[in-house]
């Protein structure tokens, strides 16, 4: 029972954790976004250390759409997260969303949402249940808000919210830099940003720590459930594209 509860608790950390760094590893230059492939570990401290690999890739597929892609690969758990957008006015157009999580005593979980903006409804499935929304404008899927999270903390705002189509319903998801000023972490003197996701009534923590020499690149990722156990990413490199 143990195991198959620390493996159900791994799979959503992971989802969590690598939904959140989504957007942060991207650098922008004049013209729009630049391309990069990044590269993390991941780790789980509930009794006992569990560690994974996560590897994102933003790809440009010309005329301003952009493929965004995660692969995890852990002990116990694997997803393939995907996003197809179109990049426009600096916002996120999202168009074609795709999670999959698998992995040792997990079941599968599925996500996918395609998004019409010609006619103002998307529509995917949940849970092996299909569903249809109407579209407002600005709304984001869980790949896209984070991408926009990423910009909008490079470009000077210290409060944001997004409504996300989580499931089967629209969510607001909402981030706020702490103090509005950079911190130290690490011990070593460097300065960093850092980011909490408020949530109303509830004892879990997700905290994130960007560097603005970096372009307000994401080098850490801590979440704190209310039991005490703890989900944790950390960069180990990253590489931009012309």
């Amino acid at each position: 029972m143990h195991s198959l509860l620390t493996s159900k608790l791994r799979g959503a950390a992971l989802s969590l954790c690598l939904g959140i760094l989504a957007g942060s590893v991207q650098a922008e230059s004049d013209t729009g976004l630049t391309p990069f492939e990044a590269s993390y570990t991941a780790a789980m401290e509930k009794g006992i250390s569990l560690s994974g690999t996560a590897k994102r890739t933003l790809t440009s597929q010309g005329n301003d759409i952009w493929l965004y892609r995660t692969d995890v690969d852990s002990f116990i758990a694997s997803i393939d997260e995907s996003l197809i957008l179109r990049w426009e006015n600096g916002r996120v157009v999202p168009m074609r969303y795709r999670y999959h999580l698998s992995g040792f005593l997990i079941k599968d979980r599925k996500h996918s949402i395609d998004f019409d903006w010609s006619t103002g409804v998307a529509t995917g499935e949940y849970k092996g249940k299909r569903f249809e929304i109407e579209l407002e404008e600005g709304v984001l899927d869980p790949l896209g808000y984070q991408l926009q999270l990423h910009q909008d903390i490079r470009n000077g705002e210290r409060d944001m919210t997004y409504k996300v189509i989580n499931g089967r319903s629209v969510d607001e998801e909402r981030f706020a830099v702490i103090n509005g000023e950079a911190t130290s972490t690490g011990g070593d003197g460097t300065a960093f940003l850092k980011a909490e996701k408020v949530r109303e009534d509830s004892k879990r923590q997700t905290l994130m720590w960007f560097s603005p020499e970096q372009d307000f690149l994401l080098v850490r990722l801590r979440q704190v459930e209310p039991d005490g156990s703890s989900y944790e990413l950390k960069l180990e490199a990253a590489d931009f594209g012309p």
